[in-house]
C-alpha cells in the first residue's frame, strides 16, 4: 500500500490510523491494536506519519523513524481545529491527518531517550518539593495549635521548632510527640531523597556540555540549565529568539485591532515549570544587581527605577531565554556584555 501520509490516533491498547494518497483521497481507514503496530508500519512504504503529542508519541517517533518514517509530532490544540464532528478515535485521526497537510503547521521535536529520563527526574524533584512543603505547613499548623510557633518561615525553621518543640518541657501529650517524631523522620526522608536527586542533576550538569555553557548566564543554574537541556535539547525547532520565548509565555498579550497595539502581562504559555525556574533565577540577579557596574546590571537598574522589580524580573528573565537560545542553536558560549 502506498500512502503519503498517515494520521494517527493514540490510546492504551487500540490506534486508530487515516491515510490519504498523493491525491488526498482517504485510502486506510483501520483500527489496529498495540501489538500489531509496528508489524503494519515495518510492511507499510515510509511515508509521513503524524501524531499528537502525547505522553508516549516521543516513544512511538522513535521506533518509526527507526522504519523509515518521518514522523511529525502535533500538539493536540492544533489538532482541534480540524475535527469535523463528533469525539471519537476515527474523527481524532482524519483531524490529525489533515492539520498536517496543513503548510504553516508547527511540529513538536521528538525527544531522545536521554531527554525524556531528564524531565522525568526534574518531575519527580518538583513533586517531592510539593510534598515537602505540604508537609512543612502540616508540622507547622498542627504545633501552631499547641502554641508553638516560629516566625521564619521555610524547612530549617520548621526543623529548629520540630526539635524544640520534642526537646522542651512544653506540655506536649505523649502521643502528640509521637506523631511529631514521625513525622520529623518523615521530613529527613523528603530531605535525603531531594539530596539524591539533586546530585543526579549536578553529575547531568558536569557530564553535558550544553549545560555547561548555559550556566555561564547569569540567572541559571544547574537545575535551570538541565530542565532546558532536557526540554527544547539544541532549540533548532525554534526559528527565533522570540518564537523560543514566546513557547515558554515571556512574551506580553496581545490583544490588537486596527492597526493599534494592545499589549499586557504575558501570556503564560508553554511549560509553566521552565518559565518559574528562569523567573526564579531572574529574581536572584536582581537582588545582587545593586553593587555591579556591568551593563546588564545598569540596564536592570534602569527597568526597575522606570517600572517595577517585577516586571524587571520578567524582563530579565525574557532575555535570558533569548540567550538560551542563542547559545543553544548556535553552538556558541556566552558573550557577556
Amino acid at each position: 500500500m502506498k500512502l503519503k501520509r498517515i494520521g494517527v490516533d493514540w490510546a492504551k491498547q487500540v490506534f486508530q490510523l487515516h491515510g490519504v494518497d498523493s491525491h488526498e483521497q482517504a485510502v486506510c481507514r483501520k483500527q489496529l491494536k498495540r501489538s500489531q503496530m509496528l508489524d503494519f508500519f515495518r510492511r507499510l512504504e515510509p511515508c509521513t506519519v503524524a501524531m499528537e503529542a502525547c505522553g508516549s508519541a516521543h516513544y512511538w517517533a522513535r521506533e518509526l523513524r527507526t522504519l523509515g518514517h518521518e514522523v511529525r509530532l502535533i500538539a493536540p490544540q492544533f489538532v482541534k481545529p480540524y475535527v469535523k464532528s463528533g469525539k471519537n478515535d476515527a474523527n481524532d485521526a482524519e483531524a490529525i491527518c489533515e492539520a498536517a497537510s496543513r503548510p504553516s503547521m508547527r511540529y513538536v521535536e521528538v525527544k531522545s531517550a536521554g531527554q525524556q529520563a531528564s524531565q522525568a527526574l526534574h518531575r519527580i524533584r518538583s513533586r517531592l518539593i510539593r510534598a515537602r512543603t505540604a508537609l512543612v505547613n502540616e508540622i507547622r499548623g498542627l504545633l501552631g495549635e499547641f502554641g508553638l510557633v516560629e516566625a521564619r518561615h521555610g524547612v530549617a525553621a520548621t526543623r529548629r521548632l520540630t526539635q524544640t518543640a520534642l526537646d522542651a518541657q512544653n506540655g506536649l501529650p505523649g502521643q502528640m510527640r509521637e506523631l511529631l517524631a514521625e513525622l520529623s523522620g518523615e521530613l529527613d526522608e523528603h530531605d535525603a531523597r531531594l539530596s539524591r536527586l539533586d546530585d543526579m542533576i549536578q553529575r547531568q550538569a558536569r557530564e553535558d556540555e550544553r549545560v555547561g555553557r548555559l550556566l555561564q548566564v547569569e540567572g541559571i543554574g544547574p537545575v535551570t540549565a538541565t530542565a532546558l537541556v532536557s526540554a527544547v535539547g539544541a532549540a533548532r525547532q525554534f526559528s527565533s529568539a522570540r518564537q523560543f520565548a514566546a513557547w515558554l509565555g515571556l512574551v506580553p498579550r496581545q490583544h490588537s485591532c486596527g492597526g493599534k497595539e494592545r499589549l499586557g502581562a504575558i501570556n503564560k504559555r508553554g511549560d509553566s515549570y521552565l518559565r518559574t525556574l528562569l523567573i526564579h533565577g531572574a529574581r536572584a540577579v536582581l537582588r545582587h544587581c545593586q553593587d555591579k557596574a556591568d551593563r546588564r546590571s545598569q540596564w536592570l537598574r534602569q527597568r526597575v527605577c522606570r517600572r517595577n522589580p517585577n516586571i524587571a524580573t520578567v524582563a530579565l528573565a525574557n532575555k535570558n531565554a533569548r540567550i538560551v537560545w542563542a547559545i543553544l542553536s548556535r553552538g556558541e558560549g556566552y558573550r557577556p556584555g
